[in-house]
């Protein structure tokens, strides 16, 4: 991607990654290293640099990766490197010719794309995919696009009363309930925090305070970003709006935000509500931050500061102002908002390489609780039977020292027919266990208190929960059932069954499984459970239109058989509805990478439909995994053999 001119006064290094995405997206680079060159990179920072690479997953490539550069010297200087590492990083890309100069030739590549850095404008990308970017000056539109779905699906139409903490206010569809500058991808950017901190400065000057429905955080991917703000004088501001700090580590971005406040909550079920979120964050797919917001946006740290003050999505933060001052006067965005000179100056004066060097100099050692913790001793694990966190995971149960041949899949049963887009969140999620889920009524019947449940994040290293957790999404539509979440229908008999509950059925009777879907089947985080979780269902194979890269790999390392509809088909121009009985046959013995498959549907009618599927194991290696039934055999065998 070549990238040319500079980022005008008031866009930001998340505004360009949003562009980025959404650019990306469109070409469809999935598989690809993505290279970004040109003069453009001179005026561009390298913690914008590392925004974009760190967003990868989000447009799909295998990598996404920047040149080394002077700014790249200068930034291991700054973040407190030695002379010597530095000397020796310049040395060694200038021997290899990997240094970037201004007089650099262009390299030559299989695509590119070009990108004016002039163009890029502040933005908004949701309400559910990360590519789905929204010009700040479109937001308001697109969101009452959004709230109109909504209303059309179920939300009410009326706004809702609430009465808390002696505070009365009616919440309604787009209000905002949860703001929080959060990710390791943004939060490691001084600008944008920076702007944030200024930006709160501002607005708590002029006497703005951010509404009592919307739940503010503060969780930076570094204790330098705390210091830094700390000596900066910003942290007081940024807590008078309510952007404390909560921790460092994975938090609102994955759906550990913990439960919107009970009156907040009653309203948003009792309307029902579309209610939304803006984060810092990386992704923003459905249920993720909450399972009860039903729209996520993605913005800069400034802009959430920004949303958070206006308390809705309804709103252009262009025009309308965030509220009134002491005297009554409005107050606009564009009032309050820091210039790139205010925000370099307090760069300059308030982060010192010194903060990096002492702050990272025994990240390795811990603190006096990790210190403390007792690790038992022993080569192996020491496994704790009525543990409801760690459990011993089935994967080895019967596991001979040579690999059976794998079969054909005959008599396969579809267990969820899904779309396009559907995110490795949807297979797996991270956040709260529903009390009436099956992951839940296991907690619960293991004496484990509603309030104790945590999430699944927090669960994976227990495969009881993790299987009832998967496909247990309550945004996931499964084409199967009418109603959202993790349920479908057991076949033939058509009963209405939680995912779960309809695995464990199909496995009693001996029934493989099967999964049909979309485009971008298995985009998102590189979620292991996503794969592990259908191969403990029974899933033997999965058929869509593409595969997120990681995923498809995940899929074949747990034994599961990837195949794509032929190019330019799908389910449905297959005439296919979940119900019919699958074989699939040529995969017997072993397979190759790229080859054919034949497929045989056979609905209840005894109509056949018969299509060849390409299998997705794209090298040798991959084959070498599924014909081990997946790479912890693989591994385990490789380790006896030895």
């Amino acid at each position: 991607v070549r990238l040319t001119g500079r980022l005008p006064e008031g866009a930001t290094g998340t505004d360009l990654v949003l562009r980025v995405t959404e650019l990306l997206r469109e070409r469809n680079v999935v598989g690809k290293f993505v290279e970004f060159f040109g003069t453009g990179l001179t005026a561009l920072p390298l913690a914008a640099r590392a925004t974009i690479a760190n967003m990868c997953p989000e447009y799909g490539a295998t990598v996404g990766f920047f040149p080394v550069d002077d700014e790249t010297l200068n930034y291991m200087r700054f973040t407190g490197r030695s002379e010597d590492q530095i000397a020796l990083v310049e040395a060694y890309c200038r021997e290899q010719q990997l240094f970037r100069t201004d007089d650099t030739p262009d390299p030559e590549y299989s695509e590119m794309l070009e990108l004016d850095l002039g163009t890029i404008e502040p933005s908004l990308a949701g309400p559910k995919r990360p590519q789905d970017r929204i010009s700040l000056s479109d937001a308001q539109s697109s969101a009452r696009a959004t709230i109109a779905e909504e209303i059309e699906a179920g939300a009410t139409a009326s706004p809702v009363a609430v009465a808390s903490n002696g505070d009365s206010y009616e919440l309604s569809n787009g209000s905002v309930v949860i703001a929080a500058i959060t990710s390791c991808t943004n939060t490691s950017n001084p600008e944008v925090m920076v702007a944030a901190g200024l930006l709160a400065k501002n607005a708590v000057e002029r006497g703005l305070r951010t509404p009592p429905w919307v739940k503010t955080s503060l969780a930076p991917g570094s204790r330098v970003v705390t210091e830094y703000l700390d000596e900066a004088g910003l942290t007081p501001y940024l807590d008078e709006l309510g952007f404390n700090l909560v921790g460092y580590g994975c938090t609102t971005c994955i759906g550990n935000s913990g439960p919107l406040p009970a009156p907040v909550s009653d309203a948003v079920d009792g309307g029902p509500l579309a209610v939304a979120a803006v984060l810092s964050g990386n992704r923003n797919f459905e249920a993720r931050i909450s399972n009860q917001v039903r729209a996520n946006y993605l913005a800069s740290p400034p802009l959430v500061v920004a949303y958070a003050l206006a308390g809705h999505m309804d709103v252009d933060l262009a025009t309308q102002p965030l509220g009134t001052d002491a005297d009554g006067a409005p107050v606009h965005l564009g009032d309050i908002w820091p210039d790139e000179q205010e925000v370099a100056s307090v760069i300059q004066s308030s982060i010192r390489s010194q903060m990096f060097r002492e702050r990272y100099a025994d990240v390795f050692t811990g603190d006096e609780q990790w210190a403390a913790l007792d690790s038992g001793g022993g080569q192996r694990f020491g496994w704790v039977d009525d543990s409801t966190y760690v459990r011993h995971a089935p994967y080895f149960q019967g596991l001979d020292r040579q690999p059976a041949a794998r079969g054909a899949i005959e008599g396969a049963r579809v267990l969820a027919l899904l779309g396009d887009s559907v995110t490795t969140d949807h297979i797996s999620p991270a956040g709260a266990i529903a009390v009436d889920s099956p992951a839940g009524r296991y907690l619960a019947d293991r004496g484990v208190e509603r309030r104790d449940f945590n999430s699944y994040g927090s669960r994976r290293g227990n495969h009881e929960v993790m299987v009832r957790g998967t496909f247990a999404n309550v945004r996931l539509r499964n084409q199967l059932v009418e109603r959202e979440g993790g349920w479908t229908r057991h076949l033939p008999d058509g009963e209405e069954l939680p995912i779960y509950d309809a695995a464990e059925q199909y496995r009693s009777e001996g029934v493989p499984l099967i999964v049909l879907a979309g485009r971008e089947y298995g985009s998102g985080s590189s979620r292991d459970w996503a794969a592990k979780g259908p191969s403990l269902l029974g899933v033997r194979a999965a058929i869509a239109q593409s595969y997120e890269r990681i995923h498809r790999s995940n899929l074949i390392g747990m034994g599961i058989l990837p195949l794509e509809f032929p190019s330019g088909e799908s389910a449905a121009s297959l005439g296919l509805t979940g119900e019919e009985s699958f074989d699939i046959t040529g995969v017997e013995g072993g397979v190759e990478p790229g080859q054919d498959v034949a497929v045989r549907a056979v609905s209840a009618d005894g109509t056949e439909t018969s299509f060849t599927a390409r299998c997705r194991i794209d090298t040798p290696v991959e084959a070498e995994y599924y014909r081990h039934g997946g790479i912890l055999q693989y591994v385990l065998r490789g380790l006896l053999a030895e």
